[in-house]
């Protein structure tokens, strides 16, 4: 029987197999090489991506702060509007009051009573004069207590110059004036139409 010798085959077979290894273990970290290179792509493009996202987020919120701002100081403007409407609107409705006041201190005061001098404090009036007597004080009181614009008198001093009846008593009085019922004006309307808006 002839023998057949099998180590070349085998040999060439070791090496075609060795290099078939060696390519597989090329292809294989090409492949790995190649995918880890595409994730690397594909991740710095997404991170590009969201840098690109978040600049965009960044000025649209600074627009918004600036807006925000804007309306902060329009909201500001707005009441400082109304506060001045409400100034103007208290101004009008008591612009005829002093009138009024004036027209009803002389309705008030009786005969035999002068007054020498007159100031307004918000709504307290200080009222100095001279009476022929004490009674025309009292009466003076009296009258001012049922008036309809003035209240709560109330006397401060009261002195008499001297010992004949001529000479009369001089006096100071504080009194309030009443507050009348507010008109709803052209002025009370456009404010609540601005602090409705």
């Amino acid at each position: 029987m002839p023998r057949v010798n099998l180590l070349p085959w085998r040999e060439s077979d070791r090496k075609r197999r060795r290099q078939e290894f060696l390519l597989g273990i090329g292809a294989a970290l090409a492949c790995a090489a190649l995918v880890t290179l595409i994730g690397r792509f594909q991740m710095s493009g997404a991170i590009a991506n969201q840098e690109a996202r978040n600049r965009e987020l960044a000025a649209e919120i600074s627009k918004l702060d600036d807006q925000i701002k804007e309306i902060e100081g329009l909201e500001r403007q707005k009441q400082a509007l109304i506060a001045r409407m409400q100034i103007i609107e208290t101004l009008q409705r008591s612009r005829p009051e002093i009138v009024h006041v004036f027209d009803e201190i002389v309705r008030v005061l009786p005969e035999g009573v002068y007054l020498t001098y007159l100031k307004q404090t918000g709504t307290k009036i200080e009222m100095r004069g001279v009476a022929q007597s004490s009674t025309r004080v009292s009466t003076f009181m009296r009258n001012i207590d049922s008036s309809e614009w003035l209240a709560d008198p109330s006397l401060q001093i009261v002195e008499t110059k001297g010992r004949d009846a001529g000479s009369g008593s001089s006096f100071t009085l504080f009194a309030n004036q009443r507050k009348q019922a507010p008109v709803e004006g052209a002025a009370g309307e456009a404010s609540k139409k601005v602090a409705a808006k």
